[in-house]
């Protein structure tokens, strides 16, 4: 692994973990922040809400209920496509009330991207993990 692909994988792993930073916060505008401002982001339910600021309007009410993401998990697998692109596969688990909620465990595919403000995430596409 070249030295830039590992730089590469450490500042994209350094915006997943500002993600579920910001989600536990409970910021929404901070969370936004992590997207590009015109991205593309489907939710487990379907929804696609397309810029930033929509996804800091869906996540400010969502934000309220007592949903926080778990940390750690699975090693994300990060593929550069090119020098300012990269490919992001990641799981995803909750708690809901305090308590784990298997439920909310996901598959959550994006694509980084390299812009003037660093690493920000242009699509995000959220699957719930269900038995076949």
């Amino acid at each position: 692994m070249s030295a830039e692909n590992t730089s590469t994988e450490k500042e994209i792993n350094n915006l997943l973990a500002r993600i579920t930073e910001t989600w536990n916060a409970g910021d929404s505008e901070g969370y936004a922040g992590l997207f590009t401002e015109d991205a593309d982001y489907i939710t487990f339910f379907g929804q696609h809400l397309k810029g930033r600021q929509a996804i800091e309007e869906a996540h400010r009410g969502l934000f309220k209920l007592d949903i926080k993401l778990a940390e750690g998990g699975p090693e994300p697998m990060v593929k550069s496509l090119t020098d300012d692109v990269a490919l992001v596969i990641v799981g995803g688990a909750a708690f809901m009330n305090g308590e784990p909620d298997p439920s909310r465990d996901s598959a959550i595919t994006m694509t980084a991207l390299r812009t003037p403000e660093g690493w920000r995430f242009a699509s995000f596409q959220n699957t719930r993990v269900r038995k076949p």
